[in-house]
């Protein structure tokens, strides 16, 4: 195996098979970043939330912004954000649409944030292996017409398999780094959803608001412009 290396290396496809090594490390540190955020940021959890929502329903507001503000999940965070506009202002519910909508896609950025060189890698991978495997070909076809055809065949398909290598691990990086961009996108588009329902939910509680005065937590922000709030969140 290390002779193989060696010389897949030190051959014309060397270069291509590096690359493919870089990207295979750069990939899996970010997938382990990125599940770490995830798990920080408490990605799928909604026991809290629910609590929250449920005693919003029966009129214990305080208590449930109080609950939505502990927990740190994306939709706790747009809900809370939801509850303290409604309290403060409860006959403007698209005040609190937009505010929700504005922490949701804060929100939804972040978890989104270095996914998109995940879906890079798995679409390029495979297209430098096949770079470096056709370079290798070129090569060792090259060095076929240089003698004349007076070479020894086995060295001749030694050298395209050691070629193709570089297709076989551009395959190898691309595969493991596509499901995990499936899997990512489906937690973020989870989410997503997730979030526009409990953010109607909220909106639209059967419970009568009076008028209270509540300061908002250091993360939210007032007066959002229509044109900046996403059409999925913003009704």
């Amino acid at each position: 195996m290390i002779k193989l290396l060696t010389e897949q290396l030190a051959s014309s496809g060397g270069p291509v098979l590096i690359a493919l090594l870089a990207i295979s490390i750069a990939s899996g540190a970010i997938a382990i970043f990125k599940a770490l955020q995830f798990v920080r940021m408490g990605v799928g959890r909604t026991a809290r939330v629910e609590d929250a929502m449920a005693r919003w329903a029966r009129g214990e507001f305080d208590e449930a912004v109080r609950r939505a503000r502990a927990d740190r999940s994306p939709a706790s965070a747009a809900v809370a954000g939801a509850m303290v506009s409604l309290l403060n202002y409860p006959a403007d519910r698209d005040r609190a649409r937009e505010v929700a909508a504005h922490i949701a896609l804060g929100q939804l950025n972040t978890m989104s944030r270095n996914l998109r060189f995940l879906e890079t890698v798995a679409q390029a991978a495979p297209m430098l292996g096949l770079l470096g495997t056709v370079i290798g070909m070129i090569s060792a076809f090259g060095e076929l017409s240089a003698k004349g055809g007076a070479i020894d065949p086995s060295s001749l398909a030694g050298g395209i398999w050691v070629a193709l290598i570089t297709t076989a691990a551009g395959l190898s990086v691309a595969i493991p780094v596509y499901f995990l961009s499936m899997w990512f996108e489906a937690r973020v588009d989870h989410e997503r959803a997730y979030m526009e329902a409990a953010i109607a939910k909220t909106l639209f509680s059967i419970a009568p608001i009076e008028p209270t005065e509540v300061e908002p937590a250091a993360p939210l922000s007032y007066g959002l412009p229509r044109a900046t709030v996403p059409a999925s969140l913003g009704g």
